[in-house]
C-alpha cells in the first residue's frame, strides 16, 4: 500500500494469465484510479521474459511501478481524466516515462538546492 496525495493504493503483482487486461490490452502493468490499485504482471509468466534473471526482473519491476505511480499522482491531481481528449497529455506514455526516469534526479537537485 502507497500514499498519493492523500489516497491509498494497492499495489498488486499478478500472473499473465491471472489479469485479462495484460493480454487484452497487451500490456504489463496499469494503474486503475478507480479502483485504486497499481496491478503489475509478474514478468517471469510473459512471454519471452522466462529466462530473464531476477536482477533484470527487479530492475523493469521498479522501472514499470515508478511509471504506474506517476499515473496514478495524475489521476489523483484530477489531470488524467480532465486533460482534453484522445491524445490527452496527461495520459500521454512517453510523459509519464520521463516523470518516471527523472523524477529521482529531480528530487536530488531539489535537496542539493536545499528547496524542498
Amino acid at each position: 500500500m502507497i500514499c498519493i496525495l492523500g489516497t491509498n493504493y494497492k499495489i498488486i503483482t499478478k500472473k499473465y494469465d491471472e489479469e485479462e487486461s495484460f493480454k487484452r490490452r497487451q500490456i504489463d502493468a496499469f494503474c486503475d484510479g478507480c479502483a485504486k490499485e497499481i496491478i503489475l504482471c509478474d514478468m517471469s509468466t510473459y512471454e519471452g521474459w522466462e529466462h530473464a534473471t531476477l536482477d533484470e526482473l527487479s530492475l523493469y519491476r521498479k522501472y514499470k511501478l515508478k511509471h504506474e505511480i506517476v499515473h496514478a499522482f495524475l489521476f489523483e491531481s484530477g489531470l488524467a481524466q480532465h486533460s482534453g481528449n484522445t491524445d490527452a497529455w496527461a495520459l500521454n506514455e512517453e510523459m509519464v516515462d520521463w516523470f518516471a526516469w527523472q523524477g529521482s534526479k529531480i528530487y536530488k537537485a531539489w535537496e542539493e538546492a536545499g528547496c524542498l
